[in-house]
């Protein structure tokens, strides 16, 4: 099943483009072990069998890598992930783009306590588990990105306060929210929807990226 499961993650990186060492496929691999071990514990996910977390936890993840590394440009920048879960797509981030300082925010604090075991156990210094609302957090970062987190006008509203000057949201969703980028609130501004594909899954996926829009004063 493990070797099913490599070939599967290296296929999947191949059809993406990605250019993974095999360190760190054997680390997304381990973080998927993780989140097995931990899940009767933690409840981190609803899907049990390990094909299932291959394509629709980690494949799905993925498609995040490249839109984002055309953005940071190899540059160091903080990551918010925002209602990370079991780190989905924060801890695969961090494993992926090492020059990336991740920090994984959720309410819940068991959540919160998994990502800093994956942290631990896989010898990542550049990620972090939070416990904390996102509306509490000034920090500034770089790039505040969610995962099927909640509407794009909840994301934006509740996590601005940790946005840095000149920083960007990237929002994975499903199917092309244009009623959610309708009800954005009017000094966001969306700059790109792209389409993703999620190697062996048939479904709708697309990244959305907004900034805040300094509206002229009247």
């Amino acid at each position: 099943m493990t070797e099913t499961l490599a070939q599967g993650l290296s296929t999947g990186a191949q059809t993406l483009g990605l250019q993974l060492s095999p360190e760190q496929q054997q680390r997304l691999l381990d973080y998927m072990g993780l989140i097995q071990k931990w899940n009767k514990v933690y409840n981190l996910t609803a899907l049990r069998d390990p094909a299932d977390m291959l394509t629709h936890h980690l494949l799905d993840s993925l498609t995040a890598l490249a839109p984002l590394a055309r953005y940071t440009q190899g540059q160091s920048m903080r990551v918010l992930d925002v209602g990370s879960g079991g780190g989905l797509p924060g801890v695969v981030l961090a494993i992926c783009m090492p020059e990336l300082n991740v920090t994984c925010v959720d309410t819940v604090a068991k959540k919160a306590a998994f990502v800093q075991q994956v942290a631990v156990s896989l010898k990542l210094p550049n990620l972090k588990g939070l416990h904390a609302r996102v509306e509490s957090l000034t920090d500034p970062y770089q790039v505040i990105c969610s995962r099927a987190f909640a509407s794009l006008p909840d994301f934006v509203t509740w996590s601005r306060s940790a946005l840095a000057e000149g920083g960007v949201w990237m929002a994975m969703k499903g199917k092309h929210p244009q009623d959610e980028i309708d009800a954005l609130p009017a000094d966001v501004k969306v700059f790109h929807v792209e389409p993703l594909t999620v190697p062996g899954l048939d479904v709708d996926r697309c990244m959305v990226w907004m900034k805040p829009d300094l509206l002229p004063q009247s």
